[in-house]
């Protein structure tokens, strides 16, 4: 009789390219989020990923690439998920602008080791300017847009007090301020609540669209 055949399995030396550097940058994720920039290194990506630090050399070549590689998986994560949304022409204004609030503090987003990722890296944009350049690019594309829902839906509701540009503005800081609260105190703030907070803002600038 023919043996049988061990079926394959996607072991870390089995992955494709691609897959071996989003393996590779997601222990870099929990590396950051257990000890920080500074503190991570290249052995301890290694060892979270059960790869050898040659295969990271391969793929990166040091540990600022692998930095920079990762601040743009999560940049890139929350902006795609975002672009897709205000291109769904199945959804208004108002639809579109409920998605963002709840896209913001889905459970991926406000993972916190993601979290505790972006706010590390914030930290590290006035003296890394690759850094500020990620992030900068990452403001004002979404807040772009967003502005433009705004003004959107200022035009649909007859808002005429309403200031789009500032209502994005407190809106982006309302949700960075909430953001770091779930990461500092997770026993205290709730997702739930945290979005609650921000519905409760958005529901004072557009009340005839939106409620606490």
């Amino acid at each position: 009789m023919e043996a049988l055949k061990t079926p394959l399995v996607n072991t870390p030396r089995s992955l494709s390219k691609q897959a071996r550097r989003k393996q590779l940058i997601e222990a870099t994720i929990k590396c950051i989020a257990d000890k920080g920039l500074s503190g991570t290194t290249m052995a301890d990506v290694t060892q979270q990923a059960g790869l050898s630090l040659g295969i990271v050399n391969l793929h990166f070549q040091s540990k600022e690439k692998l930095l920079i590689e990762t601040m743009r998986y999560i940049s890139n994560e929350y902006t795609n998920g975002l672009t897709k949304i205000f291109n769904d022409q199945s959804l208004n204004t108002e639809q579109k602008i409920l998605a963002h609030i709840n896209f913001d503090f889905s459970h991926n987003i406000i993972d916190r080791n993601k979290l505790a990722v972006w706010f590390a890296f914030w930290g590290e944009t006035k003296s890394r300017p690759t850094y500020f350049s990620i992030c900068a690019n990452y403001i004002n594309e979404i807040a772009n847009n967003l502005t433009e829902l705004f003004v959107l839906l200022k035009l649909q509701g007859g808002y005429k007090q309403v200031n789009p540009e500032l209502v994005c503005t407190c809106y982006t800081a309302l949700s960075d301020g909430l953001w770091l609260d779930l990461l500092v105190t997770p026993k205290g703030l709730k997702p739930a609540q945290a979005q609650s907070v921000a519905m409760h803002y958005l529901a004072t600038q557009f009340p005839d669209h939106f409620t606490p």
